[in-house]
């Protein structure tokens, strides 16, 4: 525990819902929800205005419905969240040196480390400058907490939300816990809550006053030596740099179970490349390919294969992800299919796996193509069907959508910039508008239409502010700065 609030916790407010509303004027004020859009998606986030309609993240996407009808319903662009991510990140590299990423949207700073704030005061005049220099090169708002350990700084950035400030001063930490529910703690899941409530304890005052025995009986040794440690407000974990990935991986779930086998290994192979895109991004590669299927039952099954060193050829795990395939039964109907990789490296061995592709190829017998008689059983001309791999008539609405993502980037040679509204029976329906733009119109194309194409996300802020030089010494405390700091904008 430090004996200044030097830990600072920044977690943007409704990160993917208010980067939708920034980058589409017509939606600003209203209620957005962000997430898989079929029978089985959850959401993502929701903002503040859907919020009070009682929706939030990890609900059902059909309950979100009911409860706001008239929201707008987006699918991720997450190639829009991971640039914002990156400017935000940036800021957060210009304060210190150790900054720990939790997520795109999230982060733990040690100010100390980086001598940008050793009291209460600059603490909070940093935390304040750092909030208006994300606004002004994002258009978005954070909100940040300020304590000695990263467990009370991270609850006191929820508590400042949305759009705030807080801080927990140092010493205080056991008085601030002590009403809290069990499960503010890092550790304590509904299980475990659960578990505690039977024994009589829901506040974290109640966990303190147990005693580190009787956690230890309850819960085992380490879970609670480590849980009464944190209700008596003591939290030593320091702010680690980096994290080292273990896995990249990707996985969809459909809105409708999968039967056809050619289907299956097309969109293993669709997700093979996704998982391979990322890996590249990350500037790794990977030894082990994992196969996840979740069958029509619920079952979920994992396959794995270890090659003989790390690639990142889409070619190699694509083949790898397909061989896992097939010792899987998927007769019974696919639910969701996720393909990922682990044994994390920075080189690729591409000469080995070069080499092995050429031994399969000239080991494949010449292709045996199957003759069709012109007449089928019982006469008259069979009926066309579609090739293998291609959609039939029944596929033609969900490949519109995939195609043309509600929420997601367009561009069309005439009327320029915008993003889908929604597509169906052949048509998508596009609103012409851009950040920093008014609302804009809104029409209906056919879903082919030549002069309409998928388009990259815009910047939210066009010409940002140039916070390169930020901050340029340790900032000096503003006059009548409170030690708790106020739960609100500056």
């Amino acid at each position: 525990m430090r004996a200044a609030p030097t830990i600072l916790h920044l977690d943007m407010d409704a990160f993917y819902a208010s980067a939708e509303q920034a980058a589409k004027p017509s939606l600003r004020g209203k209620p957005v929800v962000v997430g898989g859009l079929g029978p089985r998606g959850v959401v993502a986030t929701a903002s503040y205005e859907a919020r009070r309609f009682g929706v939030h993240s990890a609900m059902p996407m059909a309950q979100a419905r009911r409860l706001a009808p008239n929201a707008a319903y987006l699918v991720p662009r997450f190639a829009l969240y991971r640039s914002v991510s990156d400017q935000v990140m940036e800021l957060l590299g210009r304060l210190s040196p150790l900054v720990e990423p939790l997520s795109l949207d999230e982060a733990f700073v040690d100010l100390e480390a980086g001598g940008t704030a050793d009291d209460t005061a600059s603490a909070l005049e940093i935390g304040r400058q750092l909030r208006e220099a994300i606004e002004a090169v994002t258009g978005l708002s954070g909100s940040v907490g300020l304590a000695g350990s990263k467990m009370l700084a991270k609850i006191a950035s929820e508590e400042a939300k949305p759009d705030g400030i807080r801080l927990i001063a140092p010493g205080t930490e056991r008085e601030h816990l002590a009403p809290m529910p069990v499960r503010t703690l890092p550790g304590v899941g509904p299980a475990t809550a659960d578990h505690l409530r039977r024994a009589g304890m829901t506040t974290v005052d109640d966990l303190a006053e147990a005693g580190e025995a009787e956690l230890v009986r309850l819960l085992g040794k380490a879970h609670g030596a480590s849980l009464h440690r944190m209700a008596i407000g003591l939290d030593d974990r320091p702010v680690v740099a980096e994290r080292d990935a273990k896995s990249v991986s990707v996985e969809d779930t459909f809105d409708m179970d999968l039967h056809d086998r050619v289907r299956v290994r097309t969109e293993v192979e669709r997700l093979a490349d996704r998982c391979v895109q990322r890996l590249r991004g990350a500037g790794r590669s990977g030894r082990t390919v994992v196969l996840k299927v979740r069958r029509y039952d619920f079952s979920t099954l994992t396959r794995s294969e270890t090659l003989r060193g790390p690639t990142d050829d889409p070619a190699v795990v694509r083949e790898a992800a397909a061989r896992l395939l097939e010792s899987v039964d998927t007769t019974g109907g696919v639910r969701l299919l996720g393909v990922g990789v682990t044994g994390l490296a920075d080189f690729t061995q591409e000469d080995l796996f070069a080499q092995a592709a050429g031994e399969r190829a000239a080991a494949v017998p010449p292709e045996v193509t199957e003759e069709r008689p012109q007449d089928a059983p019982g006469g008259g001309e069979r009926p066309s069907e579609p090739e293998p791999g291609q959609p039939g008539p029944e596929d033609a609405e969900q490949l519109a959508a995939r195609r043309w993502p509600a929420g997601h980037d367009v561009c069309h040679e005439v009327h320029g910039h915008g993003w889908v509204q929604g597509s169906g029976v052949g048509r998508v329906t596009v609103r012409f508008e851009e950040p920093g733009s008014q609302p804009g119109r809104v029409r209906t194309f056919r879903v082919d239409d030549p002069e309409l194409r998928a388009a990259e996300p815009l910047p939210l802020v066009r010409d940002a502010p140039d916070y390169s030089s930020w901050p340029a010494s340790r900032p000096k405390s503003r006059s009548g700065a409170g030690p708790e700091g106020a739960a609100s904008r500056p």
